[in-house]
């Protein structure tokens, strides 16, 4: 998290909806093995808490269980140059959207495994607007029941939320726009558009 107290927030329902928006993520935690890395989608299930799943064969499948973990969702980002503020001076920076979500981990059984993937599906399926939606239940019984012997689901319960949404909100107003026209002109739409929605 940026230490810059102007690039939080404690807007839950924005941060539930980065989750919501972004869906994918990477879990950190440290084993016995030493650190390691899984990268999942995630869903926030609106109560505090963040599901995933990963191969069984993943590095962190068997210790995951209890442990605290962090789950980190990285939003859009983009490269903000001197030469769009009025002091050339300055130096460059990166303007970037990122929630760091700390908390215990536990294991889901089949049913909870089950039920995240079906509204995983869910979720995604309703933002194609072409073809027919996908259900889980299309999967023949044994093939799914292969495919879950393959995976593990977790859910995160978050004890912390640290968020960073650093879009210039430490610059003037004027200065704000030239870095959103330079952003846009280079093709980082995703971060001039947090930019103009989110800084104040």
């Amino acid at each position: 998290m940026h230490p810059n107290p102007a690039f939080r927030s404690d807007d839950r329902a924005l941060l539930e909806a980065l989750i919501e928006e972004i869906g994918f993520g990477m879990v950190f935690a440290t084993t016995p093995e030493g650190p390691r890395v899984a990268h999942t989608p995630l869903l926030s299930t609106g109560d505090g808490a963040v599901q995933f799943h990963i191969s069984r064969g993943n590095a962190l499948s068997k210790f995951l269980d209890g442990m605290t973990a962090l789950a980190l969702v990285n939003g859009p980002d983009g490269y903000v140059s001197p030469r769009w503020y009025a002091d050339t001076t300055r130096v460059p920076t990166w303007n970037y959207v990122a929630l760091e979500l700390e908390g215990r981990v536990r294991r889901m059984d089949a049913d909870g495994l089950l039920a995240f993937l079906d509204a995983l599906g869910d979720r995604h399926e309703g933002g194609i607007t072409e073809g027919t939606f996908w259900k889980i239940d299309k999967v023949p019984e044994a093939k799914l029941r292969g495919l879950l012997a393959g995976i593990v689901g977790f859910e995160l319960e978050v004890q912390a939320w640290r968020p960073t949404l650093k879009l210039s909100q430490n610059a003037p107003a004027d200065e704000r726009e030239r870095v959103i026209a330079g952003l846009e002109a280079q093709g980082s739409f995703g971060i001039a558009r947090l930019m103009r929605d989110l800084a104040e």
